[in-house]
């Protein structure tokens, strides 16, 4: 008599969805941890880019002091502070980000 079915199992299947499952588990924690990474890295990013903005807007109006204070208010450190002419150039530094921003004086 032969069976068909589910009834009878290779006794290698026993215990198999175990393993799979913490696999599975462990690369959606991987890929969860890696996308929250990327999220604080470009967070931190567009705040370096704003404190360089700002500081460059304050330098080309009121000078090196004040884009260093408005910089610091950002919780960042001004590098570089360049004036060509009309044109302000600063270089910013929020963590391990770097940004730069240019602004031009116009009286």
């Amino acid at each position: 008599m032969v069976r068909h079915g589910s009834a009878r199992r290779c006794r290698f299947d026993e215990g198999q969805i175990v393993p799979v499952a913490a696999l599975v588990l462990a690369i959606v924690m991987l890929v969860g941890l890696l996308m929250v990474r990327l999220g604080l890295q470009v967070d931190e990013r567009a705040r370096a880019q704003s404190a360089a903005d700002a500081a460059a807007l304050a330098g080309a109006i009121e000078g090196e002091d004040v884009a260093g204070s408005v910089t610091e208010a950002n919780g960042a450190v001004l590098e570089s502070f360049v004036v060509r002419g009309s044109e302000v150039e600063v270089v910013v530094r929020l963590g391990d980000e770097r940004a730069t921003a240019r602004a031009r004086r116009h009286w």
